[in-house]
């Protein structure tokens, strides 16, 4: 009797945690403070990170084309995540949407140094990338932390976030998650850049 109660009562307990998270059993880090993470009406900070062949692009620069969406992927926590593959390879589909609403799509690989170029090629390789698309990598995430998205615990890497930048710097749009799961979708960011 004992036992059962205990195994119910770690069920339940179990389940609840998985709920509150959303559905997913690798939730924030607490240590994480909702104030410091970049926010609509937030100015965006400047960066310049390279892709993977060593082409170096910066916010300034691409703000100056027109409003840009940043894309923060997981980087490689071990394997290749497939809810990042599956949101890149939308976006890509809609790229003459984002296009035509004149914005870049700049979307930033996070890892440690030591062989990102290298996993950062494997996970585009099957891509074409448009005019209008750039990936990028953020070795020893130094992106990552300067916009306070490091998501640092064990097989983790960044939280998976979307941005909208005006040409005036100021975000526009923001969705950070904290599971794996909760991605802005390309409709969403193009409804977002038309208003």
């Amino acid at each position: 009797m004992y036992s059962l109660e205990l195994a119910h009562s770690l069920t339940v307990s179990i389940l609840t945690l998985f709920l509150v998270q959303g559905g997913d059993l690798c939730a924030a880090d607490p240590a994480t403070k909702e104030t410091d993470l970049p926010a609509v009406g937030d100015t965006a900070k400047d960066f310049q990170l390279a892709t993977p062949k060593g082409e170096n692009v910066s916010l300034s620069e691409q703000l100056k084309k027109g409003p840009v969406v940043l894309l923060v992927l997981r980087g490689y926590p071990k394997y290749q995540c497939p809810v990042c593959t599956r949101q890149v390879g939308q976006f890509i589909a809609n790229a003459a949407k984002f296009k035509k609403a004149k914005a870049s799509v700049v979307m930033v690989y996070p890892g440690a140094a030591k062989d990102l170029e290298k996993r950062a090629d494997e996970f585009i390789r099957d891509q074409s990338l448009p005019e209008n698309f750039y990936f990028l990598v953020d070795p020893d995430y130094k992106f990552t932390n300067a916009y306070h998205l490091r998501w640092d615990a064990k097989r983790e890497t960044a939280y998976p976030s979307t941005f909208v930048i005006g040409t005036d710097d100021k975000i526009k749009y923001a969705k950070i998650s904290m599971t794996h799961r909760g991605r802005a979708d390309a409709k969403e960011v193009l409804k977002a850049l038309d208003e």
